[in-house]
Formats: structure tokens, sequence, C-alpha cells
């Protein structure tokens, strides 16, 4: 059974960074591309950020520029390195596998506010 366990969030001000972790398990990390996505209130999930085996990244519009993500296969391990945080990117965030996803995690909180 593949388990995702995201951590990191916290209450951040605006222009403050944070990073997030997502620990995979129960399937082969290795061949699969990942994403991050997060889910603000009232909102639908969305797709923030990708990363291919090869390590190929993408990213949506409105975190270019501020937020990196990037794999480690020896730690079974995907991170998002978020900069310059906004208010708008509070949301509860996941990682899952990019495409078809699997059963979704808990998620981590994320909360930028002054």
């Amino acid at each position: 059974q593949v388990q995702f366990v995201e951590s990191g969030g916290a209450v951040a001000q605006p222009g403050g960074s944070l990073r997030l972790s997502c620990a995979v398990s129960g399937t082969i990390f290795v061949i699969y591309a990942m994403g991050w996505y997060r889910q603000a209130p009232g909102k639908q999930r969305e797709l923030v950020a990708r990363i291919t085996t090869g390590g190929t990244t993408n990213y949506a519009d409105p975190v270019k520029g501020r937020f990196a993500i990037y794999r480690d296969n020896n730690r079974n391990t995907v991170y998002l390195q978020m900069n310059n945080l906004k208010p708008e990117d509070t949301a509860v965030y996941y990682c899952n596998t990019y495409g078809t996803t699997m059963a979704w995690g808990q998620g981590t909180q994320v909360t930028v506010s002054s």
C-alpha cells in the first residue's frame, strides 16, 4: 500500500520561506514522476509543481520563480522549497504521483499571514 506522509507546514509571514517534505513508502519511488498539489478552502485541489524521474521540473504560473521541487531517490522523499510566500499560498499541501494519482495522504497545512 502506497503511503504519502507530508510534513513541514507551518504559519509563515508574507515573504517568508518553508520547506515541505513528503516521505513515500510502499512503492518503487524512482519510477514515478511526482507532484506537489494544494487545496485552499473552498477551492479544488491544484497541481503546483511536478518533477519527472529524470529531474525535469515544471511549475504552475502562480508559483514560478518562488517554489522549487526536488527529489531524493535514496530517501524516497520529495521536497517543495517555498520562498517569498504570499497569503494566496495558504492551503493544505499534498504530494502524490503525477498523472494518475494514488490514495492521498493527510497533507500539511501552510498558512501565510502577518
